[in-house]
């Protein structure tokens, strides 16, 4: 991965950071990592426990949008992800949640946000 490509990353995550922060979300933690790979945004939604998956592009650069770029192999490795750092936090939510945000960069001024809500679920949750 190019230096440009993750200082785009770190430029959308920080701000869907912001935008979950405006929309009532509280963070918990962000770009936590472990021996099984990293969960960029642990946030609390009331008494949920919010897992979110940034992802950022220039333009339209995902085919059928960001949020289809999170498959199935992903989606389990961040239910692992997810696992591990409830087992650590001994934290015991009454729900967990695993939101995709997409930030999109429309030129050097502009950004697009879109939050998916539930995009998928863990088969235990």
């Amino acid at each position: 991965m190019t230096e440009a490509r993750r200082a785009l990353g770190r430029r959308g995550e920080a701000r869907a950071r912001r935008y979950l922060r405006r929309h009532g979300l509280r963070l918990v933690a962000r770009n936590w990592r472990c021996e099984l790979g990293e969960l960029d945004v642990i946030a609390r939604d009331g008494d949920t426990v919010v897992f979110v998956e940034v992802r950022t592009a220039s333009g339209d650069g995902f085919a059928g949008g960001p949020v289809y770029t999170v498959g199935p192999e992903k989606q389990r490795r961040l239910i692992r992800l997810a696992r591990a750092w409830l087992r650590q936090s001994r934290w015991r939510p009454t729900a967990i949640r695993f939101d995709v945000v997409a930030v999109r960069r429309r030129g050097w001024w502009r950004w697009e946000i879109d939050w998916y809500r539930r995009a998928f679920e863990s088969p235990e949750a």
